[in-house]
């Protein structure tokens, strides 16, 4: 029997053979995790550590695979594919034998005599299904936490980028026999027959309305679901913020993968006293950063392009009817639709109800909108979904705690953009339309284990006895005397 990488997905469907080879593959490894203990520490983290040691090796590779999908800079590989999923894996590796032991919790008077422990078991078969825009990492972030967890995979990565899922196919089957992680390619159809199986955990990164389909997918068998979706991450950038820090950092942020970025900075609200200085440091440091011409931009290695023609055709158009409505471009603005490109571009005096600021942009335009109060600014962001994330930029901590306090986010920075995403230790996540659930390190972890209590008698009877039926006067004495005091 073929494995569920070895051809690819057009060779499966033509054949009519994807359905019955994801029904094998499942049933094989639902059976094998039936039949098997679960695998031990030693187990997972030899597993990780062979990971990552080959996605060292195939450093190179990756490289390559992500230029031929979307001119990916190779610097930026290794910043924001390679590097984390290595860094993931070394902090699980230090801290497992922690997380697998039973974690004890405080016992009630009333059960006396009893030891009470959280143990972390692993749920069974995960599935993961990955997007385009960071490929590697977040496909292979969520393997991390799912092994740590003792489970086994069926990884789908998206089919837009076709050079590295082919790359990650051959990693997988060298790395792992197919009842413990498999690879499946392919476009829709293929994600969709996998939801159409009783996953025991599904792990989603992606589009909210994708991620709708997903839920509904995994509610037909009460499958619990991470859900890492997106919207309009805000920057505000306040009277008292070092303007010069801020415009480098959102441009980083915001330009780095050409804006294909779930938690880059959608758009910036400046105090109005700052955002002539903005814009003005912002146009220098995308000069800086990828040429000081439009020729220079388009020709520059470390600039990336839009993954697809769909794409492409979506951020244009964006920024298409944000300019007939008004907007100004400030920087920016050129496309190429041979090579998908988008310059880095920057918008103001975008009308609030341009696509552009109702759509999460997902691609290298950054509307820059003036805002008189902080009241005002928290308003404009708590009139959209809440973000995946939220950016500070602010030297007075009053201001900082102003707008964490009344704003929600899946997570946020002071005074930087996308490093909490870095810090393993931190809960990574979205907050309703931007997410569900929790990922990276102990997080990661916990959420692909099932979270059994248990109760254990140490010594003595319960107290709970002398309250059994029949109720009679003394078992009604003691039940209203615990209701009361216990």
């Amino acid at each position: 029997m073929p494995s569920p990488v070895a051809a690819a997905p057009a060779d499966v469907s033509e054949a009519g053979g994807v359905e019955d080879e994801i029904e094998r593959v499942f049933t094989r490894q639902r059976s094998a995790f039936r039949r098997e203990r679960p695998p031990s520490r030693r187990a997972r983290e030899d597993r990780l550590r062979s990971l990552r040691d080959r996605l060292l090796a195939r450093r190179a590779d990756v490289k390559a695979a992500l230029y031929a999908d979307f001119r990916k800079p190779p610097q930026e590989v290794d910043a924001t594919e390679i590097s984390p999923v290595k860094a993931e894996i070394d902090h699980v590796l230090s801290h497992l034998k922690a997380w697998m032991k039973p974690q004890p919790v405080p016992t009630p008077s009333a059960l006396t005599g009893t030891a009470s422990a959280v143990r972390y078991e692993p749920k069974g078969t995960a599935l993961i299904l990955a997007p385009w825009n960071y490929p590697v990492s977040l496909t292979l972030m969520p393997l991390v936490s799912t092994l740590a967890a003792g489970n086994r995979a069926i990884l789908k990565p998206s089919e837009f980028t076709p050079h590295t899922t082919a790359l990650m196919a051959e990693m997988v089957e060298s790395l792992f026999d197919e009842d413990h992680v498999a690879l499946f390619s392919g476009g829709p159809n293929v994600a969709e027959a996998l939801t159409r199986h009783p996953f025991d955990h599904i792990h989603f990164t992606g589009s909210p309305a994708i991620g709708k389909k997903v839920m509904q997918a995994a509610a037909g068998h009460l499958a619990p679901v991470t859900l890492e979706l997106g919207g309009k991450s805000p920057a505000v950038v306040d009277e008292t913020a070092d303007v010069e820090d801020a415009a480098r950092k959102i441009a980083w942020g915001k330009f780095t993968n050409a804006g294909q970025t779930c938690i880059a900075p959608d758009y910036a609200l400046v105090h109005e006293g700052q955002q002539a200085r903005f814009v003005y440091a912002l146009r220098r440091h995308l000069r800086a950063f990828y040429g000081a011409t439009p020729e220079e931009r388009q020709a520059t290695p470390d600039y990336a392009r839009l993954v697809s023609d769909k794409h492409f055709n979506h951020v244009t158009g964006l920024l298409a009817e944000a300019t007939e409505q008004g907007a100004r471009v400030a920087e920016g603005g050129q496309t190429d639709a041979e090579e998908c490109y988008v310059a880095p571009t920057i918008l103001t005096s975008v009308p609030e109800d341009a696509r552009a600021m109702q759509e999460e942009i997902f691609g290298p335009v950054l509307p820059v909108l003036p805002f008189s109060t902080l009241a005002g600014a928290v308003d404009r962001v708590n009139d959209r979904p809440n973000p995946l994330a939220l950016y500070v930029f602010s030297e007075r901590d009053a201001n900082t705690e102003y707008v964490l306090e009344r704003t929600t986010a899946g997570g946020s920075c002071v005074n930087e953009v996308l490093l909490h995403y870095l810090n393993p230790d931190l809960p990574f996540g979205g907050a309703g339309p931007s997410g569900i659930g929790r990922a990276h390190g102990f997080r990661g972890f916990k959420e692909h284990s099932n979270e059994r209590g248990v109760l254990r008698r140490r010594f003595g009877s319960s107290l709970m006895s002398w309250v059994y039926p029949p109720y009679d006067a003394t078992a009604r004495r003691l039940i209203g005397t615990m209701t009361e005091w216990l």
